[in-house]
């Protein structure tokens, strides 16, 4: 397997990434593997040399996260041999500040993933998509500080257009809060 570094930051990731939209509950999707169904694919990974997996909390309403997290406890002898990602934006639940990127809904999102996940951090913390109900100072802010608690390594995004993606790394939005640099230290 070839590695390479994430972005421009300095972790090493197979070249492959394992996504895991497809391994949960078919409450969610007719189409989803349950975790027996997955294990085979999580263990052929791993022996192809596979270090790095993504999952998000919507995928099987975070089933998805709790069968990857039991998945690399069980294929991996310590947690710094696996690069894990997940995400956060999509609805959760029928609340109000159960979606989106709003400091509230991305603070409870990442508890609760890493909760699912079994983990005391991710690797990578990506939105899942665009809020345009948030500023995008918020959301860096909210980011900024899930990287300050330890709660993750990285931060990136998912799927947004370019000027998305250009608004989010702009130096003006960077230095809307406490840490002017963030930005370009810590988006991949």
């Amino acid at each position: 397997m070839e590695y390479v570094n994430l972005g421009k930051a300095g972790l090493k990731v197979s070249r492959i990434c394992l996504g895991t939209m497809t391994f949960g509950s078919r409450k969610w999707r007719d189409w989803v593997l349950d975790e027996e169904e997955a294990r085979p694919i999580f263990r052929r990974a791993v022996e192809l040399g596979i270090n790095f997996f993504d999952t998000a909390d919507v995928y099987s309403g975070g089933v998805s996260e709790q069968v990857t997290g039991r998945a690399l406890k069980e294929l991996f002898g310590s947690r710094d041999e696996f690069v894990v990602a997940t995400k956060v934006h999509q609805p959760m639940g029928d609340k109000p500040n159960q979606q989106g990127l709003s400091r509230k809904h991305i603070l409870d999102g990442i508890d609760a993933s890493l909760r699912r996940l079994g983990l005391d951090h991710v690797d990578l913390y990506q939105t899942h998509r665009w809020d345009p109900h948030t500023p995008i100072e918020e959301t860096m802010q909210a980011l900024h500080d899930v990287i300050r608690a330890g709660k993750a390594r990285y931060i990136g995004a998912s799927s947004m257009y370019a000027w998305q993606f250009a608004k989010a790394s702009s130096p003006r939005t960077c230095t809307a809060g406490r840490a002017s640099s963030r930005c370009r230290t810590t988006i991949t």
